[in-house]
């Protein structure tokens, strides 16, 4: 690993004495031990003993450790060295064994981070986000959109909305009809496939995963296969969580002008929203019901299942047979094993 340009200031001591740059390479950050020593305001040795101590423990292993080529002028000459460093991990392993006034600071700083993520499902660190040369802040959008257009988190959000309408009531088929529509509507816009459609033409039980680009658990199930958004590509969702999201701000925008509306007007305004962003507007309610959809697609989930069922029993008695298998080369061997030593052509142990 050579030094790598573009520092980021992750950490800033409270006492102000140090402004301690991490260098992100390789998808974490690195320090020297006399980094580390400089940031938790202690000595070399010091935290070469916590080092030594932390991977004689068990507690981290030597991928925590990499080389780096430094390059030095000392006078005319230009000096290459490898020196040590080491990765987040034991940089935070380390600053939570310094004893040192520093090294608190340290450990209040960071579960004041901890405490924000645990408390809220996240942390930022705006200043980093803010800076030009920090590339995860599309990331960071690209995740926001996709939780604000999960459908639990979508359906609060129009719910709120729709509360501003004359004729709102949560109980009442309208209500319940108008959430559908709109979400049909947006479906449609990315898919040309209302939900019901996008299901019943992507719900494969001869597929992997019957189909599915996603679902909740460490498998497919059930309640997986009715979900329209389960069976989008990445390609999809991405356009999908950019579309709902600007819906939700049109529409968050309406309401926090207090423009008043039905219902029905908002299937409507989400008709203008649609052509206005020149996508497919759907017209009707589709070619099959959603309680169709989930009639047909339970039977092939029971194909699927047992499709399922039988390649793992297979994939049981494949394992069960090699396990088996090895067994007997054990046997056999120290049966041989045996044999020789009685005749003696072998040689005890």
């Amino acid at each position: 690993m050579t030094e790598a340009p573009g520092e980021l200031i992750l950490y800033t001591t409270e006492d102000g004495r140090t402004q301690m740059q991490f260098r992100p390479v390789d998808g974490t950050v690195w320090l020297s031990q006399a980094q580390m020593a400089a940031l938790f305001d202690t000595g070399v040795p010091g935290i070469n003993k916590h080092i030594s101590n932390i991977l004689q423990e068990g507690e981290l292993g030597e991928a925590t450790i990499s080389k780096m080529e430094i390059v030095r002028f000392e006078g005319d000459r230009e000096v290459r060295r490898e020196i040590t460093i080491y990765n987040l991990e034991m940089i935070l392993a380390v600053g939570y064994r310094v004893r040192s006034p520093r090294g608190v600071q340290f450990r209040q700083w960071a579960t004041t981070v901890l405490s924000e993520y645990l408390v809220k499902g996240f942390a930022m660190n705006d200043e980093r986000l803010k800076d030009p040369r920090a590339d995860y802040f599309d990331e960071l959008l690209q995740r926001i959109r996709d939780i604000r257009a999960s459908e639990k988190r979508f359906y609060q959000k129009v719910r709120d909305v729709f509360a501003t309408s004359l004729d709102y009531d949560p109980a009442s088929a309208t209500s319940r009809d108008a959430y559908a529509k709109i979400q049909n509507k947006l479906t449609y816009a990315i898919t040309e496939q209302t939900s019901a459609e996008l299901v019943l033409a992507r719900a494969d039980p001869g597929k992997p995963n019957m189909g599915l680009t996603s679902w909740k658990a460490t498998r497919v199930r059930k309640g997986d296969i009715i979900v329209a958004k389960n069976y989008l590509t990445a390609d999809e969702i991405e356009d999908f969580n950019r579309l709902t999201t600007q819906f939700l701000d049109f529409a968050e925008g309406r309401a926090k002008r207090r423009q008043t509306t039905t219902m029905s007007e908002w299937v409507v305004q989400t008709d203008r929203f649609i052509e206005f962003n020149e996508l497919p507007l759907l017209k009707n309610a589709g070619k099959v019901s959603h309680k169709d959809m989930e009639a047909i697609v339970c039977e092939r989930y029971g194909e699927f299942g047992a499709r399922r069922r039988s390649q793992e029993a297979i994939e049981a008695d494949k394992e069960d047979a090699e396990i088996l298998a090895a067994d007997e080369r054990e046997v056999l061997a120290e049966l041989e094993r045996v044999e020789g030593e009685i005749t003696g052509r072998g040689t005890p142990d």
